[in-house]
């Protein structure tokens, strides 16, 4: 089913709450900018108490279409920049160009906040796993987690340098491990890289499409850490 066929019934009050909980998750499954428990979080902190109050189950579900909405606007406008841009010869868009098609997705309306509150999730419910063991690349990620939190979303240029390093870090241990098949060390190391580029949204106000560090922005990708067999 769609999102719009879900939004109806989580509008729809002659179905039982419980149902209409359920289509905003099953909303939360097909947009979910900052990955599907965060967004659920992200949606009680913005709407209320959404599992229980009705009112609040209608604010939730407006935010997130909202968001989407924004989306599809921002798809739409840079679809029509490439059109412009083929007319004009350049048929292939460079590497640092705009292009909200790459990385994993913001929250539109609310996108330093949306990566805060998912950097919040993150440290509580996964962090600690993916930081276990001797990963100096993990550490550093774990470190910009804590201070871009600490800060309230800013990072100094020496811990935005670092994170970058780290990155890096992360990317080639994960490229030499999946050589030999690794999918524990692929799983980890695309989780690590997303929330690194949360901690790029969280810290730069009124976060762009295109993200900073197009490392960041293609390699957290699911499919961009590449396995040597299907």
């Amino acid at each position: 089913m769609s999102f719009s066929a879900f939004a109806r019934r989580v509008r729809d009050p002659a179905l039982p709450y419980q149902r209409r909980v359920s289509a905003l998750r099953s909303c939360v499954q097909l947009y979910r900018p900052v990955g599907f428990e965060a967004t659920l979080s992200f949606l009680e902190e913005l709407a209320g108490p959404f599992r229980r109050d009705e009112a609040a189950l209608l604010r939730a579900l407006e935010h997130l279409a909202a968001s989407r909405r924004l989306r599809h606007e921002d798809l739409q406008r840079y679809a029509a920049e490439r059109r412009t841009a083929k007319q004009l010869g350049h048929r292939t868009p460079g590497r640092a160009d705009r292009n909200p098609n790459l990385g994993p997705p913001i929250w539109y309306g609310a996108a330093q906040r949306a990566a805060l509150h998912a950097l919040s999730y993150w440290r509580r419910s996964r962090l600690p796993e993916l930081l276990a063991g001797n990963d100096p690349g993990a550490r550093e990620i774990g470190s910009s987690v804590s201070a871009c939190l600490a800060s309230g979303g800013p990072l100094t240029v020496e811990q935005q340098r670092r994170l970058d390093d780290a990155v890096q870090q992360v990317r080639q241990r994960a490229d030499g491990r999946l050589h030999d098949e690794d999918a524990p060390a692929y799983f980890r190391a695309r989780d690590l890289l997303c929330v690194a580029a949360l901690v790029r949204d969280a810290a730069t106000p009124n976060v762009p499409t295109q993200r900073l560090g197009p490392e960041v922005r293609t390699a957290a990708l699911k499919g961009s850490l590449r396995r040597t067999k299907a």
